[in-house]
């Protein structure tokens, strides 16, 4: 199909940021893609051969229509292409196996004692997101770990800091008691702020923070406390003398590798943080028709990173973007 049958038809279309979407004979949606000159990208489907992938040129033969929808910039015809391909699952585009809202870890500012816990909805609130994690087991394991190094609440309840009782937790030194007035806000403040930083990957601050504090402490002749700082000090020192430096620099950094078989493909994504791997997540991925290794990296890319609450300066990958969608 050349371009002469929609010459009319694309000498109208404008020039801004939006979403495409291509049909075939019986009307279903072959691809939906976006670009930010919608003019311009639609004309170049329907140039004579112009395209060398085998992907785009079993498309254009197979597109009886199109139709786009304009939006006011690239950021929102990102989201909208995300959610249209979502919605529709169109043969010629890559995307996510078993997609569906992933886990994050949620710390809300807004409570005096804000609570630590597994979501699913992103909002844009004043609370702050880690992940998104491929699973509710790994985002779980994540938790498990940070409740045995920092002492937080658990529970859900109020927090007057007048109960007569405290929960277990308390008596382990796994939580430092608000409920019962045993810690204020800027104490329970400081311990947030320690989680927050040892989900960045900061530990070396941590670790600083939690030495003048234990030291002070000895000072003060606060014999217990300062032997709690040091049983916390030892448990996330073993955590970081885990993870292993992959840069000479503490850098912040994702690297992201793609391996392709028959329809479906394999993603692993590799957190680094301050210079230190942090850890890793697993992606399958539905291959779309006729989609090579570089098309499934590209859609992962726009998938991932449009729910994603932190992106890197850096996002290291196995192959070059290029020019697609």
């Amino acid at each position: 199909m050349g371009l002469d049958r929609f010459t009319e038809r694309l000498a109208r279309v404008p020039t801004g940021p939006g979403v495409y979407l291509m049909r075939d004979k019986n009307n279903l949606i072959l691809y939906v893609g976006k670009a930010s000159n919608l003019r311009n990208r639609l004309r170049s489907y329907f140039v004579p051969n112009h395209h060398e992938d085998l992907k785009t040129r079993v498309l254009v033969s197979e597109i009886e229509e199109f139709e786009f929808i304009v939006t006011e910039s690239e950021q929102e015809a990102l989201i909208l292409e995300c959610n249209l391909i979502k919605e529709y699952q169109p043969q010629f585009n890559s995307r996510l196996k078993d997609d569906k809202s992933y886990p994050f870890i949620k710390i809300d500012n807004s409570e005096d004692f804000p609570q630590v816990y597994i979501t699913r909805n992103v909002q844009k609130d004043n609370a702050q997101y880690f992940g998104p994690y491929a699973s509710a087991g790994s985002v779980r394991k994540t938790l498990s770990l940070l409740k045995k190094l920092f002492p937080y609440r658990s529970c859900t309840k109020t927090i007057t800091g007048t109960d007569d009782r405290a929960c277990l937790d308390f008596h382990i030194n796994r939580c430092i008691g608000p409920c019962i007035g045993a810690a204020d806000k800027n104490q329970y403040k400081d311990i947030i702020d320690q989680v927050v930083l040892f989900l960045e990957g900061s530990t070396n601050q941590i670790v600083g923070s939690l030495k003048d504090k234990m030291n002070q402490s000895a000072e003060n002749l606060e014999f217990e406390k300062a032997a709690a700082i040091r049983d916390q000090l030892k448990s996330i020192e073993k955590v970081h003398e885990g993870q292993k430096v992959l840069t000479l620099r503490p850098e912040n950094l994702d690297v992201i590798a793609c391996s392709q078989w028959s329809d479906d493909a394999w993603i692993e994504i590799f957190f680094i943080r301050q210079g230190k791997l942090i850890g890793r997540d697993s992606y399958l991925m539905e291959v779309g028709q006729y989609d090579d290794i570089q098309g499934v990296q590209n859609a992962f890319l726009q998938q991932f990173y449009e729910v994603a609450p932190y992106i890197p300066p850096t996002v290291l990958i196995q192959i070059p973007v290029g020019d697609e969608g």
